[in-house]
């Protein structure tokens, strides 16, 4: 059978949508009135573990889905002849029924208008950590979500600009979309993502059909942000 065609018939799509949806919907409600909970001025580990409380205790619940979050794990080799790597991940809903499971990370990076946070969010530390690191190991679906710290007509275009550079490209193992481009807009795994990528992945680190799936998503604050 075609490897391909074989994840995306088994990949769990309802429940990988449900999960994004649920936390796009608790960044919304956590940063705007009456809540506000999620400012600007946040770093990055506060962020993501005020989200994961939120749509863990509230925001799932209330739309009955029954996964696992989690905003701390270890992850690593075990038969590493006593070298163990540690790496906290931000957002991961893990789910599984009889003949499926899911472990779907989130991966957040404040963005300005900086170079230094593009490269950041495309480098070893953001993007390239479902390329080249761990994260999302064996898995065809992952998700970068970028906080905007300024207006997004500012912020992601350079993005996109910066993420086709060859160099780039060539670090993340980029493949080609149907169209012969470095991305695929709109996306077509979840509706409110902006953008997919795929990448090539090492084969103790890919899927069956060795690579994966990068789902892009931008999140903001209600306050203005002209002045960002």
């Amino acid at each position: 059978m075609d490897p391909i065609a074989e994840w995306r018939r088994a990949f769990p799509w309802q429940e990988a949508a449900a999960a994004c949806e649920v936390l796009l919907l608790a960044w919304d409600e956590l940063s705007s009135p009456p809540f506000s909970r999620l400012e600007r001025t946040m770093r990055e580990p506060m962020l993501t573990k005020r989200l994961k409380a939120y749509v863990q205790n509230e925001v799932a619940r209330r739309h009955g889905l029954l996964g696992m979050w989690a905003a701390e794990d270890v992850i690593g080799d075990w038969n590493a002849a006593g070298k163990f790597e540690e790496r906290r991940l931000d957002i991961v809903y893990g789910w599984n029924d009889e003949s499926r499971s899911l472990e779907l990370v989130f991966e957040f990076k404040r963005l300005r208008r900086r170079k230094r946070d593009r490269d950041e969010y495309l480098g070893e530390r953001g993007l390239g950590r479902f390329v080249t690191g761990l994260y999302g190991r064996g898995q065809p679906v992952a998700a970068m979500v970028g906080v905007l710290l300024a207006p997004e007509s500012e912020i992601v275009p350079p993005l996109k600009a910066a993420l086709v550079e060859t160099s780039k490209a060539e670090a993340l193992r980029l493949r080609p979309s149907a169209t012969g481009l470095l991305y695929t807009e709109p996306s077509t795994l979840f509706s409110r993502a902006a953008f997919d990528t795929e990448h090539d992945r090492e084969a103790k680190l890919a899927p069956i059909h060795g690579y994966v799936r990068v789902a892009h998503f931008f999140v903001g604050f209600t306050e203005d942000l002209a002045d960002a």
